[in-house]
């Protein structure tokens, strides 16, 4: 899926529910969502099978990380749905820049979690991206993807450096 249509759907799930939280989005949209601590390999994954949407979290993360994972899911659940059948989608890196589908949940994420508006109004009052991203609840690579995302529709934002691809790998929060 492009950019546009990308943004377009998670924008729409924001209105449709009338908030960002991934928690209350997915339940209102009929995905389970289910604490699993024996996920302890892994951050989260999604399945859809016997026409049931679910998604495993590893409760043994901090909040801000649960949020991002639990969206980054929806972002599967909304764009990947076909393809979770069987074992599903099991999360080793969430932020692998060099798979499509791991890219594509990443930038639904970033424009389910972050909005433009309170992204922007961060940037003018002086805000750098480690502060923009601690204010925004996020880490600072979908805060990176965010404004990556932004200027692929049309938008003239500065990117200091690219998202670390590894990101997820290396955090253990």
């Amino acid at each position: 899926m492009n950019s546009q249509g990308i943004y377009t759907q998670a924008n729409a799930l924001v209105r449709q529910y009338q908030t960002s939280d991934p928690l209350f989005i997915a339940e209102a949209a009929g995905i389970i969502v289910r604490d699993v601590p024996e996920l302890k390999g892994l951050l989260g994954m999604y399945s859809y099978k016997w026409k049931k949407r679910m998604i495993l979290m590893n409760p043994n993360i901090n909040d801000t990380l649960y949020r991002m994972v639990l969206g980054h899911e929806i972002g599967h659940d909304q764009l990947h749905r076909a393809l979770a059948g069987g074992e599903g989608l099991r999360e080793f890196e969430l932020f692998d820049m060099n798979d499509m589908v791991e890219y594509e949940a990443n930038a639904f994420n970033a424009h389910l979690l972050i909005d433009e508006d309170e992204m922007d109004a961060l940037f003018r009052d002086g805000y750098d991206l480690a502060a923009a991203a601690k204010m925004l609840k996020v880490n600072i690579n979908l805060l990176l993807i965010k404004i990556q995302e932004m200027n692929k529709l049309g938008m003239n934002l500065k990117l200091p450096y690219s998202p670390d691809a590894r990101f997820f790998r290396h955090t253990s929060e």
